[in-house]
């Protein structure tokens, strides 16, 4: 059985915070293709399956829930086996690169990444790149160069999108795919670039994502970056629980709060939201597939052989201990 969370968002000083209530439902769904379900946030936490209910609800259709390290990586290929409405994303996120290479853990845990690539409904590798902003030294760079580059590999290999996390890095990113060889589907996950980086990356056939920072006032340089680029090349994503559209910034952000960064898209844009969604529906679906290609596996019920067997291996053991 998947644990509701792995890990906890760090509470900022202040009390509690609530999640935003439902937005005004889109007549054309989209999809959220970065999020990390896997995170505690809020006041009161919110279990995946709710998320994805609330979600269902205002016209969020499916998920890529996306892993940064090998727990992370493994509770989401785990859920998007037994649920439809989540594809995976599986990858050791850069910041993690130095530390594992450090401890001569990084072939070990890319090993790890490799095999969970090739469960059926993972269709991605990611979140994985260069973040130069939290690693000084040759040594930390180099191993997420090393790194990077390994996940470049593997997606190629097993013909799967590449997440891309790219922070104070868009020049050492580009010049890596470009030496490397990217795979033929490429998304910038919570592109943070300029008009002009905008263009370099559609112009080579990339997508580019946006998050909840789109909508926020100091980022005119994601809006210029939206309006130079084909809406061919456009994604929509939340990377929940954090990067809170507004009107909600510094509350938990959750898949259900996509509609206010469309809406806020397609104001920009000056277009019309249910064709804005229409396209970015496309474009999520050439990426990454259908999110029913592939069935799920049935969820254990009490009359399952193998639930049967567990119980009485564990009773037996829970005499064993009496």
């Amino acid at each position: 059985m998947t644990d509701s969370f792995l890990r906890a968002r760090e509470a900022p000083q202040g009390p509690p915070r609530e999640y935003p209530p439902l937005p005004e439902a889109l007549v054309v769904p989209v999809y959220d293709n970065h999020t990390h379900l896997e995170v505690e946030d809020g006041g009161e936490p919110i279990h995946y399956r709710e998320h994805l209910d609330r979600a269902s609800a205002v016209g969020v259709r499916g998920v890529v829930q996306v892993g940064t390290d090998l727990a992370t990586s493994r509770w989401s290929a785990e859920v998007a086996a037994h649920e439809p409405r989540v594809l995976a994303a599986v990858a050791i996120h850069p910041n993690d690169a130095p530390e594992l290479v450090e401890k001569g853990l990084l072939d070990e845990h890319l090993a790890g990444i490799d095999e969970l690539a090739q469960r059926p409904r993972v269709r991605a590798i990611g979140e994985t790149g260069l973040d130069f902003f939290r690693t000084e030294g040759d040594a930390a760079r180099e191993a997420q160069f090393r790194s990077f580059e390994a996940h470049i590999e593997m997606a190629r290999r097993h013909d799967l999108a590449l997440q891309i996390h790219d922070r104070d890095a868009h020049r050492e990113v580009v010049e890596t795919l470009d030496r490397v060889g990217a795979p033929e589907r490429v998304v910038f996950h919570c592109f943070s670039g300029d008009a002009e980086f905008a263009q370099l990356v559609a112009e080579r056939g990339w997508y580019l994502s946006f998050a909840g920072t789109v909508t926020f006032r100091n980022a005119q340089n994601l809006r210029d970056a939206l309006e130079v680029i084909p809406r061919s090349r456009i994604l929509v994503e939340t990377d929940a629980p954090y990067l809170t559209p507004t009107p909600f910034r510094g509350r938990p952000n959750a898949p259900y709060l996509i509609p206010h960064t469309l809406r806020a898209m397609a104001a920009h844009l000056g277009t019309d939201v249910s064709m804005l969604a229409a396209q970015i529906s496309s474009n999520t679906e050439l990426v990454y597939g259908h999110w029913d290609d592939e069935p799920v596996d049935a969820p254990r019920g009490p009359f399952d052989p193998a639930a049967a067997a567990e119980r009485a291996a564990q009773g037996e053991a829970d005499r064993d201990r009496g």
